[in-house]
């Protein structure tokens, strides 16, 4: 009996995933084809003219025939397999259409190299240059943010023989094409295959609305609403606690043992690319198994009333499980999960954390210090007058009618009380001095709600239909109004992301060009820089460190960094604080020898060059301090150094724009 499970788990795990391999197969193709027609047209810039919005709502459509095309197929039960076909290529045509052509004329992604996209645009180019698990600006250290989805792109961009800053929008947008592609693979072994079909191609919009901007997130955001409902088929499973058949293994399902490998692996996913989110969902998944538990005791003592005992006393004795097997089987489950999620992000975190144990004391980085608005407030997005706005509405009042009877319901509904419980901590956390950075959850909200919208929509139209007794023209007025609908909020997605998409064509790129064809920023000087960097040393990008308040150029080019960004980004390890503290007395010193005798004293590896901005007679660079709980939470300020520094033999001086480089000699 055990080996009949475990054949059957092998099989279902197995099938599933050889699917999935070959939805993202299809995918890649789709997004690749895509991206390369779109480059061989010399399109206006998005800012500038109508043009590639006009195209970016043809392509819509054009998917949303694919999709359904494959709706169609599906409920005339025909040709299933073009019909997943179908399904796969217009998901995926409908991320690169929508986010490919917008961005058509750049070659940067969304938000361009500003703001947060900086530090991701950097440690996409760290990883490039080598696999080595490297901090994304700090020589010798172990990276403290999640390496996984970068890691693959910079695997990526050597495949392609491109640069990690090149390589960011084609593989973005590829990598939302998989995960929605992945998505429906896994709703189609949980629903019925066209109500799958719609369902992600719901979550696929929304997510390419609000969480696109930070594609690593979008990925696992995309996955989230099908893997809640696969964790809570492992963790509650009412017959198994009651002693009823389902857990015996006669059934044709492998025990939940399936769901819990699939739930392991996507916890294990999303740890190894994002923390934040990993943290949410271990969140969601441990309070799943504590109302699995619980429902499990409540099913436990309502078996064992005396009215029960009575109706069951003439035919058989009422199955009772024991109380340590309501609460053992979730738990069992839970460790399960745990265990094989460990096993995929350990070797992400295994050098930080071996590193760590060197340092008695590490210094914050103050990761969670940020509080805008949105995060002093509970989401509501279903009370907006939009058509998101009606679709969460719509999915609020069927995850309340159905929570007592839909599995579904029961589990996106968990997801989605999590977030509001993750809010409500993230705000009491403020009186510690933190946050839990809540309002980065709205994305996987809205994407929870619309797939209970999805489902809410569809079963509200079969109900109204009912009622109605079932007139001929109804289900056409269905379609209609869902075509329609998502026709209208589909092609909005361009104005939603306008100011992200603007930002893209307003950078200076890494080859010194902005794709409105407007004037470059000082950015255009990097390749020169750079070169003289390489002419000076003698050695590679990464064979040397360069202090810079011009952070962006660590994003172009793989040197090191002495200083990051912001403190918010910093590894802890670095000693963000202290080594501004150093690079200000530094700046004090009288003449160079004291200059470099403070740099050999530093606890870190000195710089090998510094990129300065020349001002008079003195070259200066912008640092960062963290200001929280101020919002903004970030403090510029200019350390000036005198050039006087520098006037000596160990140095050179090159001025480049409007920079001033200076190398050390060694």
């Amino acid at each position: 009996m055990t080996t009949s499970r475990g054949a059957r788990l092998v099989r279902q795990v197995g099938a599933g995933i050889g699917e999935a391999v070959l939805a993202a197969v299809v995918a890649v193709v789709v997004v690749a084809v895509g991206l390369v027609a779109f480059s061989l047209v010399q399109w206006p810039a998005f800012n500038s003219s109508n043009v590639v919005r006009a195209l970016t709502t043809v392509g819509q459509v054009g998917a949303a025939a694919l999709i359904a095309g494959s709706i169609a197929l599906l409920r005339l039960r025909r040709s299933r397999w073009l019909a997943k076909l179908l399904s796969w290529t217009g998901i995926s045509a409908f991320v690169t259409v929508t986010l490919g052509m917008p961005l058509a004329a750049t070659k940067l992604y969304l938000f361009g190299i500003s703001v947060d996209q900086e530090f991701r645009t950097e440690y996409l180019t760290r990883l490039t240059d080598s696999a080595a698990l490297r901090d994304m600006t700090y020589a010798d250290l172990p990276p403290f943010y999640p390496a996984g989805w970068f890691w693959v792109g910079g695997r990526v961009a050597n495949v392609l023989g491109m640069d990690g800053w090149e390589v960011f929008k084609p593989y973005a947008i590829g990598s939302i094409a998989v995960a929605a592609v992945i998505s429906l693979v896994l709703w189609t072994r949980l629903i019925r295959a066209d109500w799958a079909v719609g369902v992600t191609s719901a979550v696929t919009a929304v997510a390419v609305t609000y969480a696109a901007p930070e594609a690593y997130g979008a990925v696992i955001a995309i996955l989230l609403p099908p893997v809640l409902v696969l964790a809570w088929g492992a963790l509650y499973r009412p017959a198994e606690i009651t002693g009823g058949s389902a857990g015996s293994g006669d059934g044709p399902t492998a025990g939940g043992w399936a769901a819990v490998v699939g739930t392991g692996l996507f916890l294990g996913f999303a740890a190894a690319c994002y923390t934040l989110y990993f943290a949410f969902a271990v969140f969601t998944v441990v309070l799943m198994a504590v109302v699995a538990a619980g429902l499990g005791l409540r099913a436990r003592y309502a078996a064992r009333t005396p009215r029960r005992i009575a109706a069951h006393s003439e035919k058989s004795p009422a199955p009772v499980g024991s109380a340590g097997r309501a609460i053992g089987a979730p738990l069992l489950r839970l460790v399960a999960m745990g265990v094989i999620a460990a096993l995929i992000a350990l070797p992400v975190f295994l050098p930080f954390l071996a590193r760590m144990l060197d340092r008695p004391k590490l210094q914050s980085g103050g990761a969670f210090h940020y509080l805008p608005e949105a995060g002093s407030e509970l989401p509501l997005p279903m009370m907006h007058f939009s058509l998101l706005g009606a679709l969460c509405l719509v999915g609020v009042i069927w995850l309340v009618m159905r929570a007592a009877s839909s599995r579904r319901a029961q589990s996106l509904g968990l997801g989605v009380l999590a977030v509001y419980l993750w809010s409500l901590l993230s705000m009491l956390a403020t009186a510690a001095g933190s946050t839990l950075l809540s309002f980065r959850l709205e994305p996987v909200l809205l994407v929870l709600l619309a797939a209970a919208g999805g489902f809410g929509f569809v079963e509200g139209a079969r109900a109204i239909y009912q009622a109605f007794n079932e007139p001929a023209r109804f289900r056409w007025v269905a379609i209609v109004l869902a075509t329609v609908g998502a026709l209208a909020y589909c092609q909005d997605i361009p104005h939603v992301l306008a100011p992200e998409i603007t930002t893209a064509y307003t950078d200076t790129d890494g080859d010194g060009n902005r794709a409105d064809q407007r004037d470059p920023s000082a950015v255009r000087h990097y390749r020169d820089i750079d070169g003289e960097l390489r002419s000076q040393t003698g050695r590679e990008p990464a064979e040397n460190v360069v202090l810079t308040g011009d952070t962006t150029f660590l994003a172009y080019y793989p040197y090191f960094g002495f200083q990051g960004m912001t403190s918010h980004y910093a590894n802890p390890l670095a000693d963000y604080a202290d080594r501004s503290a150093a690079i200000e007395e530094w700046s004090e010193k009288d003449t160079p020898d004291e200059l470099l005798e403070a740099m050999r004293a530093a606890p870190w590896r000195a710089p090998d060059a510094f990129l300065f901005r020349r001002s008079g007679d003195e070259y200066t660079l912008r640092l960062a301090a963290d200001v929280y709980p101020n919002d903004p939470n970030v403090k510029r300020y200019t350390v000036a150094f005198p050039a006087k520094l520098f006037d000596d033999p160990r140095f050179t001086a090159t001025d480049i724009g409007p920079f001033t480089l200076v190398v050390l000699k060694r």
